[in-house]
């Protein structure tokens, strides 16, 4: 389009010595500053009615209590000028202790840096602060930071909560000081002396260190580098702010259970302000999702060139690197050594996070109608409406203190659990883990539940009889929770299938289930209008599409299920009760028992088997896929590829043609497209993110 317009190179810009006398020079053409990997989308600016909507939507953040007061944010910068100085203090000890000299004493030193959420400024009421302290050479994480720090903290009386994970991918001290929650990593870089002038995103700091200090010092050299890299950081903030609500009202926000943590979340906001440089908020909330409805998975997100530096550490590159091809969801990091910080993402995760999407861009389109409101794109996700077949992990500790270290340890395997499953069933039966834990106060016992959503695979031929057993998966997954190190008697886990009509009643706002009304809710609506625009409805969509009015046995099937009300002692962990309908088969722990329509039996723990008998009612019937994946492997994890050409859930008047060079043989992704918004704008061309590696590779 022509708002597209080609970079100049620096040296075309510059105005040489000869031209510059002429007594009258040509005007220069303004071209607009390219923002990333490639060209703009769009160099359009806001109308009036965009910063009508930007208002509105700001107002809903500010009435929805995402931003803190100036009471809590002073609070934390004192929280912080605290920790500073215990470190300071930490470190000058240690000095004394190991026969440095006073002067070397004097000047031993430590710094506090903070990444995530805090340091991009979309932080909100309650949210913890992430930390890193840089120490000098001499003091190392695994004696120093993790026992004498950990009990220099411990005596504190400001300090509760302490909780050290050091065999975590990247390790980190977990507490609250002051009642603010603190997340403490520690970097000990080859300086005998840290200076307080420390340019943490100078490679330098790289220099002579091993990959769980790249890994902590990565986060603050990511969050630097995405600021600088955004045209806009007001705006960036905001829409981040939004959609980082969004997805938590939508149960997409997790790093840990393989969706996408803080990180993710910005890396994708900012490649959407980087295609879009003077859009304003609520346009880029509008763009966010439209993108990324259509983004071709597995090309990589990326906010600049990928860089080679001399350091030796190892780069994403499917190229060179194996284990990169198998990324499903890759958004690459800007900051040297440049990483995937989304590896943790499954097939099914996948084809979640592209169910959500889809709804977002309905609701946009709607509110760009004037049919929706904002708030409607923030109505949370009917969890336990939208599969037939759950499995429940209940996780069950002597005290608090027990639960809180060993509820860490087991949601940090879930993902696990997911993996294997997909690789079990040769990814024929999806789980979709939903990332928010409900505690069961009736139980005497210290007590949180996570619980998994389980459907079979849209498109698949459905041959009677045919069982998925994952007993053998689901104990693999026990054996390894169990392996826990910091075991202490009390800890227990219970893997169990439940029936929807038996999900407890504990994990209901109002603490009883809600009942099914006939009619629609605002988000069905969206999903049965987005079915019928298409002609067909996202495959395995978490909002229960209606079927055509042309299909009457379907419709009846669908009416609304009776509930009926489980009292809390019928899900205790060590066996939960199922009513098992006729796509549902259980085995218990010694013999194999089929179970008819309404026949009702018990389940030992972890003995699932679930058919491939089609669900009734679910969407996954009508249309086509939107997300295909193949998955093999072992050892619990997953190698396989995802496609995603085609968005059926998504309106016809939005299309996108593309189509994507070799990753393997050019190491570069390019694509081009068409869609039109229907609203305000011509067609703009999509250019997906290009892979590029610098010539040094």
């Amino acid at each position: 389009m022509g708002g597209l317009i080609g970079m100049v190179s620096s040296e075309r810009t510059s105005v040489s010595p000869s031209l510059s006398l002429s007594p009258s020079p040509l005007p220069t053409p303004t071209t607009p500053k390219q923002h990333g990997v490639t060209k703009p989308i769009s160099v359009a600016g806001p109308t009036e009615v965009d910063w009508q909507r930007t208002r509105e939507l700001e107002k809903f953040l500010v009435e929805a209590a995402l931003y803190e007061s100036e009471e809590e944010a002073a609070k934390r910068e004192e929280v912080l000028g605290r920790l500073r100085l215990i470190v300071k203090d930490w470190v000058k000890d240690l000095t004394r202790l190991r026969g440095y000299s006073d002067q070397m004493v004097e000047d031993a030193n430590a710094l506090i840096f903070t990444f995530g959420s805090y340091r991009l400024g979309v932080h909100g009421p309650g949210a913890d602060i992430d930390t890193l302290c840089v120490g000098p050479s001499y003091v190392n994480r695994e004696e120093d930071f993790f026992f004498i720090l950990h009990n220099n903290l411990a005596e504190m009386e400001e300090v509760t909560e302490l909780q050290p994970v050091p065999d975590a991918h990247v390790p980190v001290m977990k507490f609250k000081f002051d009642g603010i929650s603190i997340d403490l990593l520690y970097a000990s870089i080859s300086l005998l002396v840290v200076p307080e002038d420390l340019d943490i995103s100078d490679v330098s700091v790289l220099y002579d260190v091993d990959e769980p200090t790249v890994r902590s010092l990565n986060g603050c050299r990511v969050a630097d580098q995405i600021l600088k890299l955004v045209p806009n950081v007001e705006h960036f903030c905001t829409a981040l702010r939004c959609l980082k609500f969004w997805a938590k009202r939508r149960g997409v926000y997790s790093n840990v259970t393989g969706f996408l943590g803080g990180v993710n979340w910005a890396l994708l906001v900012a490649r959407v302000c980087q295609l879009y440089p003077n859009a304003i908020p609520s346009m880029l909330v509008s763009r966010f999702f439209r993108v990324y409805t259509m983004w071709r998975w597995p090309n990589p997100v990326m906010l600049c060139a990928i860089e080679e530096a001399e350091l030796g550490f190892s780069v994403w590159d499917p190229r060179k690197n194996p284990r990169d091809k198998t990324h499903h969801m890759p958004i690459i990091t800007p900051a040297y050594p440049c990483m995937n910080s989304s590896y943790n993402v499954s097939t099914s995760t996948l084809r979640a996070m592209m169910d959500q999407f889809q709804y977002g861009n309905k609701i946009c389109e709607d509110v760009e109608l004037n049919k929706a409101q904002w708030s409607s794109l923030f109505e949370p996700y009917l969890f336990f409406e939208s599969y037939k077949n759950y499995l429940q992990v209940d996780i069950i500790a002597e005290d608090a203190d027990d639960l809180r270290a060993w509820r860490g340890w087991v949601e940090s395997r879930l993902r696990q659990l997911t993996l294997m499953i997909e690789r079990d069933t040769f990814g024929k039966l999806q789980c979709h883990p939903y990332p928010q834990e409900y505690v069961d106060s009736s139980k005497p016992c210290a007590h949180c539940a996570f619980f998994m959503g389980l459907q079979r695979k849209p498109g698949e031929v459905v041959q009677e009889g045919q069982q998925f057993d994952i007993r053998g998966t689901v104990e693999e997954f026990k054996h390894s929770i169990n392996m826990y190190m910091f075991w202490k008697p009390g800890m227990e886990i219970c893997v169990s299938h439940v029936r929807r009509k038996q999900i407890p009643s504990y994990v209901f706002p109002e603490g009883y289930k809600r009942s099914r009304h006939p009619r629609l809710t605002s988000q069905q609506q969206s999903d049965k209008q987005s079915c019928e625009d298409g002609d067909a409805c996202q495959a395995g969509s978490g909002e229960r599409c209606l079927k055509r009015k042309k299909e009457p046995e379907a419709v009846q099937q669908d009416r609304p299920e009776k509930r009926q009300s489980i009292s809390p002692e019928h899900s205790v962990p060590s066996s939960l009760s199922s009513r098992i309908g006729s796509n549902i088969e259980l085995i218990n722990s010694d013999k194999k028992v089929q179970y008819q329509e309404t026949e009702v039996g018990d389940v030992s723990n972890g003995s699932v088997i679930t058919s491939l008998a089609s669900e009734v009612g679910s969407c996954e019937d009508i249309g086509n896929e939107s997300v295909a994946g193949s998955c093999e492997g072992n050892n619990g994890s997953v190698d396989g590829s995802v496609e995603g050409s085609n968005n059926p859930g998504s309106s016809q008047s939005d299309s996108c043609d593309a189509e994507s060079e070799s990753l393997l043989e050019n190491g570069r992704l390019k694509g081009n497209g068409v869609f039109q918004n229907g609203v305000q704008e011509e067609l703009e061309v999509l250019n997906l993110s290009s892979l590029t590696f610098s010539s040094s590779i």
